[in-house]
């Protein structure tokens, strides 16, 4: 007999996943430019040329043995002294490569860490919108998602909420900002609201509660207010990363989790991480890439053209009558459907081959997710669909 576990879980299909394939039939079938599809976030501009320079040098003057070799299960230790070396520069802390554990990218990461602290029936809270693979992460490890609410005006925490989910089962909290799928970075005042609630929870619990913090739009951000680092405000965190987004280069699958020093039984916790990747079947990240990160470390792709992209397409649909939050980074829109199903208000969006997901699978029903990482021309291209579903729920008339 075959695991019904996890032909329930293959059989789940992730809807960006289903919306990504449909978009794919519909294009052999009437052309790619007329299908305008905002389903996957894949980033849309070219890797920093210094990726393209670092990969051919090391082909050139390294050994193969030195390239394609494998590393230590927590990543090269020149990678990880050279990274929190970068980290310490920037944010004024005080890791050493030890504190670093390299990963194939933020979902490993998160993997790796929720593994590491979860016992059987441990609480993990989520605030919605959330990614949606961070069910099957917490599930796999043996924990239980604990869904906050969202707070639709802005997408900030409702703290109220959050305080009443925090009981004695609690483990964890997980946090996204840049925040997929609504683009919402956590304000200043919200983190600081965010750590003193959680120091006082596990004063009173008398139990740590960690606080994992998924950072893969880390650079992508279209403010000028610098983005907390998590490790300087809480003891008790770990921050996932990935090079996915920062580097354009999501199918290279290289990533890492920094650990604060200060974590509560930090060296156990640490040691749960290597058993949690060695169970989970990681035997190293990508032993070139690792490289690669250690020299790119700090460059970011040319993220102008995500701005511009948010700017027209944010700005037209507000025009046609839309509802949505302005976004200060990643690279997507969240805007309310226009009507209670957003299935049925992305159905119907389909049928004018605006590829668009539902908020359901994020947490968050009545909105619709819109990756804008595409070419400009495709957004220019589509905003005649978006003008025209609009129109059609103003007069309500079927399309």
């Amino acid at each position: 007999m075959i695991s019904k576990k996890m032909l329930e879980t293959g059989s789940r299909k992730s809807i960006i996943r289903v919306i990504f394939d449909f978009g794919k039939e519909r294009a052999a079938l009437i052309g790619a430019e007329n299908v305008y599809d905002f389903s996957l976030g894949n980033p849309s501009v070219p890797a920093p040329e210094i990726v393209h320079q670092c990969i051919r040098t090391m082909m050139e003057e390294e050994s193969s043995t030195d390239i394609h070799g494998y590393t230590h299960l927590q990543g090269d230790i020149n990678v990880r002294s050279k990274i929190a070396d970068d980290i310490n520069r920037e944010h004024k802390t005080a890791l050493t490569g030890a504190n670093i554990y390299m990963t194939t990218g933020a979902t490993a990461s998160l993997r790796i860490c929720f593994s590491a602290i979860a016992n059987p029936g441990d609480e993990f809270i989520v605030i919605a919108p959330f990614f949606t693979e961070y069910r099957i992460g917490i599930e796999q490890a043996g924990g239980k998602m604990v869904i906050i609410p969202a707070r639709t005006k802005d997408f900030q925490i409702d703290f109220e909420a959050l305080e009443a989910a925090i009981n004695p089962a609690t483990k964890a909290l997980v946090i996204n900002s840049p925040n997929n799928p609504s683009g919402v970075v956590y304000t200043r005042e919200t983190i600081d609201q965010l750590t003193a609630l959680l120091r006082r929870k596990q004063e009173e619990l008398q139990q740590p509660i960690y606080l994992v913090s998924d950072e893969p739009y880390r650079e992508i951000l279209f403010t000028d207010e610098k983005l907390p680092y998590l490790l300087n405000e809480y003891d008790n965190s770990m921050v996932c990363y990935s090079y996915s987004k920062s580097l354009s280069i999501p199918g290279e699958r290289i990533g890492y989790i920094a650990f604060s020093p200060k974590l509560t039984d930090y060296t156990d916790l640490f040691t749960a991480a290597c058993g949690s990747a060695r169970y989970l079947g990681y035997v190293n990240a990508p032993s070139m890439f690792q490289k690669v990160a250690a020299i790119c470390n700090g460059s970011v792709a040319n993220i102008d053209i995500y701005r511009q992209n948010r700017d027209r397409l944010y700005e037209a649909l507000i025009s046609y009558g839309y509802e949505c939050v302005k976004p200060e980074g990643a690279f997507y829109l969240f805007p309310k459907a226009m009507e209670e199903d957003a299935s049925a208000f992305c159905a119907k969006g389909r049928e004018l081959n605006l590829l668009m997901l539902p908020g359901d699978d994020f947490g968050c029903k009545g909105h619709v997710r819109i990756a804008y990482c595409v070419d400009p021309m495709v957004i220019e291209r589509s905003l005649p669909a978006f003008k025209k579903l609009a129109e059609l729920y103003k007069k309500g008339q079927d399309l």
